[in-house]
């Protein structure tokens, strides 16, 4: 494909691989992405066909044959590209459509990285964990909290008329029925948000007095370090509830990390082409605006990655497993999204959001 300097500018400037497939099945363009993703200059990839870049066997190569032959488009999702020169995480969506140049019937190849992707469409699965732990913290809250009051009382009464040695039994009712009823007040934060959500935020601002936070308290042994992008606009929320979400991921980055070398990031950043489809709307909401809390801590374990925002799981001892969903039921009214990646010596929780001008309403946000 001959390409002006002006278009392979263009083109380069593609965060997408893109690549052109001649009739022949070489390999005759391929931009930056594309290099870094098959791990080669573009000299040495016009010099392979398609079919030698992609995992043997893969279907891939039949999808480019066919646009090829038929001149037909197609989009195709969940494809696997993995393979021993390109490593195991390789889920892409791939778009092939025909190209009729004046050199002759080409295939133009995008690919998009599942990651964003595949990550957003399991916010829906988050926000319905959520709301089935809605439904039942409310019920626990009018079934249980109402007897537990009436059962301190009576050990309140009873305390007057037992024997000393008896005292500390009727005082370990009372613990133990604040300590239930602490539980359920736990469960009670999952019931529908009745929160003013419609104020303008400066997440910023909540990031600087969590850290503030964090340092006199939970946080003295941790570096923070922050790294922000002072021209983001505000957010469409309750400071209050955002606060709680960001202390929450930053005390578990600081519980993460190593004593003497531990290190947390703060940053933000604007990062356009992120979207989430919405029950309820018509079009997907942007997701512009972008907070990471990094940490240099061991990492997450594997067994737990997938499950890490559903309820009741936690890798903490004695930890009730219910911090991480109501992060995510939170970001979820404010009609956002958490996503974590986790290797040893590096963590990322990166929530996105909607601005203030593009957010999703109340109603639309408890979807």
């Amino acid at each position: 494909m001959n390409t002006s300097s002006h278009e392979k500018l263009v083109l380069d400037a593609i965060p997408q691989p893109v690549l052109s497939v001649g009739k022949n099945g070489r390999i005759s363009y391929a931009n930056f992405a594309a290099q870094e993703f098959f791990g080669s200059s573009l000299n040495m990839l016009k010099k392979l066909s398609f079919a030698q870049v992609a995992p043997f066997g893969s279907p891939v190569v039949g999808l480019v044959e066919k646009c090829l032959t038929e001149g037909i488009s197609f989009n195709e999702y969940g494809l696997d590209l993995a393979g021993p020169t390109m490593g195991n995480d390789r889920m892409v969506d791939m778009h092939v459509t025909p190209l009729r140049l004046a050199d002759g019937e080409q295939a133009l190849v995008v690919i998009q990285m599942r990651s964003i992707a595949h990550h957003i469409d399991r916010q829906l699965t988050h926000r319905g964990a959520a709301r089935s732990v809605s439904a039942m913290s409310a019920m626990l809250a009018h079934e249980i909290k109402n007897p537990l009051s009436g059962i301190k009382g009576a050990a309140q009464l009873l305390e007057a008329d037992v024997s000393d040695e008896n005292i500390e039994l009727t005082q370990l009712i009372c613990s133990e029925t604040d300590r239930i009823a602490g539980l359920v007040d736990e469960f009670e934060q999952f019931t529908e948000t009745h929160a003013d959500l419609e104020s303008s935020v400066n997440v910023h601002a909540v990031l600087e007095n969590v850290r503030l936070l964090a340092r006199s308290g939970f946080g003295k042994h941790v570096k923070f370090i922050e790294a922000y992008d002072p021209s983001l606009p505000p957010v469409l929320g309750n400071k209050d509830l955002l606060t709680q979400v960001f202390l929450n991921l930053v005390k578990n980055a600081a519980e993460a990390v190593d004593g003497k070398k531990g290190e947390v990031r703060l940053t933000s950043a604007y990062r356009p082409g992120v979207r989430l489809s919405v029950p309820g709307r018509a079009r997907p909401v942007s997701l512009p605006l972008e907070f990471c809390i990094i940490d240099n801590g061991n990492g997450v374990p594997e067994d737990i990655k997938p499950h890490l925002f559903d309820p009741f799981v936690t890798t903490k001892s004695g930890g009730s497993g219910l911090g991480l969903a109501l992060v995510a039921k939170i970001i979820g009214d404010h009609g956002g999204t958490i996503e974590c990646e986790s290797q040893p010596g590096r963590t990322v929780f990166c929530v996105r959001l909607p601005v203030a001008t593009d957010a999703i309403q109340t109603g639309d946000a408890n979807e």
